[in-house]
């Protein structure tokens, strides 16, 4: 393995087949597979460049229109956690802002347009889900969160308050940016002025959603989704009355393949019908239907 270290904080790589040509390069097909995490100071140092020349070889030569210009927020308290995540979205052509205080990045989503945020959960200033919360008060691009702990408990606190996606640390890079693309690609699709059904229209008893200007109103008061709400309630409400399971929910929203282990959709059903006003034991909209799925009440 070979180990990249700046003020104490290190970033494993996959060993390249060849190692440095004589000028301070690596070469050959190499490709980031491991994991950032913190290691003891102690740890060999090498130059921060040679993680800069890692990463271009590792992925050839930047594609500035891959990104598009969205800009992504990316708010860690490590600085070098930030900075290698900034390196990797740079090179897909996003735009990246980075803050390291939580009350930094508050102030920073209220000035700047945001596409997506990369949101750490233990932050000076204010934590990774107080900020969760404060961007679900006003916005509704995508949210995800990193953690350095394992408990389940931290998933399903982000998940719940309006996070679309998680991470745990150690994790991989190019994990990262696959999930950011996915998050984007979704977010694009159901937020922007395109899509499949432009028009259509449902109304189910009060509760109204609209796929062209991608609202939802209840009683006529509007109720804020985010990207992945949006979609669930949109395919409950196609489905008009037919139960829909969670593993057809998860693999046509997240677009990955369901485990039987994966409570993501419940999660989120349930901070749905907590906008949607719903009695836990007698929801009116979506309802379950025991061992089988979801369904939307006429």
């Amino acid at each position: 393995m070979l180990c990249f270290l700046r003020f104490g904080a290190a970033f494993s790589f996959a060993e390249a087949p060849a190692h440095d040509d004589g000028q301070n390069r690596w070469i050959g097909e190499a490709v980031p597979h491991a994991c950032v995490r913190r290691t003891p100071r102690s740890a060999a140092v090498t130059r921060w460049s040679d993680v800069l020349c890692y990463v271009k070889n590792a992925h050839g030569a930047s594609d500035k229109k891959r990104g598009r210009g969205m800009r992504i927020l990316v708010v860690d308290d490590e600085a070098e956690i930030a900075d290698l995540v900034e390196i990797y979205l740079k090179n897909e052509g996003y735009e990246v802002v980075k803050c390291y205080r939580g009350d930094e990045a508050l102030a920073k989503i209220a000035s700047t347009p945001i596409d997506l945020a990369v949101l750490d959960v233990m932050l000076p200033g204010a934590d990774g889900f107080t900020i969760c919360r404060k961007i679900r008060e006003s916005y509704n691009f995508p949210v995800i969160m990193l953690t350095a702990r394992q408990e389940d408990i931290d998933k399903i606190t982000g998940l719940t308050i309006g996070a679309d996606d998680y991470i745990t640390k150690p994790f991989n890079p190019l994990e990262l940016v696959a999930r950011i693309k996915a998050q984007l690609r979704r977010y694009t699709r159901y937020n922007g002025s395109v899509h499949a059904d432009d028009g259509a229209t449902f109304d189910f008893g009060g509760l109204v959603i609209k796929s062209d200007t991608h609202e939802c109103t209840l009683y006529g008061k509007e109720v804020r989704l985010t990207p992945i709400e949006f979609k669930i309630l949109w395919m409950l409400c196609e489905a008009d009355g037919r139960v829909v399971s969670s593993e057809e929910l998860f693999e046509k929203v997240w677009g990955e393949k369901y485990l039987d282990s994966n409570n993501t959709v419940m999660v989120h059903i349930r901070r749905l019908r907590e906008k949607l006003h719903e009695k836990p034991r007698d929801p009116k909209f979506i309802k379950t239907v025991w061992g089988v799925g979801y369904k939307i009440g006429k």
